[in-house]
């Protein structure tokens, strides 16, 4: 079984300004969830920012070509992709989604978990951020 997780974003426009204004509305959902739930002065927080977050922005943001390694796109996208690679999409146990959204329920109020189709979708204010589903192949 292939676990496919996906990092909802489509900042992979050839165009600067299309691939500026998205990557900032991303870059903006996720620096405004760890203000709301992780204090400000948290080490890992700091490094998470600047190692992760600040390198990833840098790449969208300023490299063009070979030299853009982040090209995250939407789910939707990758769903086409992997059945065109040969996988068949399984449906998600709903035991498991219910046990997540259980857990979800102890977490910020602004944090969701929903689902669309046989994707669980992990969002923040309304925003999908991630994008999880189970594939297997259709050839042995």
């Amino acid at each position: 079984m292939f676990i496919h997780g996906v990092t909802n974003g489509q900042y992979n426009s050839h165009f600067f300004v299309t691939r500026f204004k998205v990557a900032f509305f991303h870059f903006s959902t996720m620096f405004d969830m760890f203000e709301a739930t992780i204090p400000q002065d948290d080490k890992d927080r700091l490094l998470f920012e600047q190692q992760f977050f600040g390198k990833e922005a840098m790449n969208i943001i300023a490299c063009e070509g070979t030299e853009r390694i982040e090209r995250p796109e939407m789910y939707k996208s990758w769903h086409v992709r992997t059945l065109r690679a040969g996988f068949r999409q399984v449906s998600v146990d709903p035991e498991l989604l219910q046990r997540v959204s259980k857990v979800k329920t102890d977490y910020h109020k602004n944090f969701s978990v929903d689902q669309d189709g046989k994707w669980i979708l992990l969002g923040w204010k309304g925003r999908v951020i991630q994008g999880f589903s189970c594939w297997i192949p259709t050839h042995n």
